[in-house]
């Protein structure tokens, strides 16, 4: 139920590829026990329950879907995780730490400073912020149409262009990191997984999901092979790190 791209380094299997992704943003974000971060988008719970497990923080996680919300605290269930249902842009509070993964695709390209802007009003002074995202060679204001229909509604891949501008004087960069292959072999991983799991999924889904599935997951590799999209794991400060970080690959 991680549906962002895998870290596939020194990984053989999805799962391990995965833990690996979770790994290395706790790693980059430096975790500390007692920590309180904050999860912008966090889907069904995956993350948090990663880090306060592994890492001994706390999390609050916010998303607007009631489904997820609703399993991300049945999988965080007596874990110090407050799950929220509720817009980011409600949020207040101080947080040592702030990640977003796989969210920032579905902010939209006038919201991108508003972002930015309140992501820096709830970090700590010496916070951190981790942004997974995909992102485009070129500037987008829209999507595919049938991407739009079918799969991801009103979801814009940004530029770095657009990135860079919408955290310019808010943020300093520590570190930019692109692993875009990965997401190609990811999603053939999803797509073997699908195809392999279909007996006990059809009794519940049509072949015309079936085929639509098939088309977004190949297609969306395909994108990532030809190195159309990337992936960006972006690590902001708000006054930059005393002295600088190496950070982990």
């Amino acid at each position: 139920m991680t549906c962002s791209c895998a870290y596939w380094k020194g990984a053989d299997t999805l799962d391990q590829a995965q833990e690996n992704k979770l790994d290395l943003i706790c790693r980059k974000l430096g975790l500390q026990p007692g920590q309180m971060v904050l999860d912008i988008g966090c889907g069904w719970g995956g993350t948090a329950k990663f880090m306060a497990e592994r890492y001994g923080v706390k999390v609050v996680g916010v998303t607007i879907s009631s489904a997820q919300a609703d399993l991300a605290r049945e999988n965080c269930r007596d874990l110090p995780i407050d799950i929220r249902l509720q817009d980011y842009r409600k949020l207040s509070g101080t947080f040592d730490r702030i990640v977003s993964i796989g969210m920032f695709e579905h902010v939209g390209h006038k919201n991108y400073r508003t972002y930015f802007k309140k992501v820096a009003e709830l970090l700590s002074d010496d916070g951190l912020f981790l942004l997974h995202t995909i992102g485009g060679n070129q500037p987008a204001t829209k999507t595919d149409p049938w991407f739009d229909r079918y799969i991801f509604p009103n979801g814009v891949i940004p530029s770095s262009q657009q990135v860079a501008k919408a955290f310019e004087g808010v943020f300093v960069l520590e570190d930019w990191h692109n692993f875009g292959p990965d997401y190609d072999r990811t999603l053939m991983a999803w797509q073997e997984n699908f195809e392999n799991s279909w007996e006990d999924l059809q009794n519940n889904y049509s072949e015309r999901f079936r085929r639509m599935w098939h088309y977004y997951l190949n297609c969306s590799a395909a994108s990532f092979r030809a190195r159309d999209n990337q992936v960006w794991q972006l690590v902001l400060s708000k006054h930059g790190i005393p002295g600088g970080r190496q950070f982990p690959r």
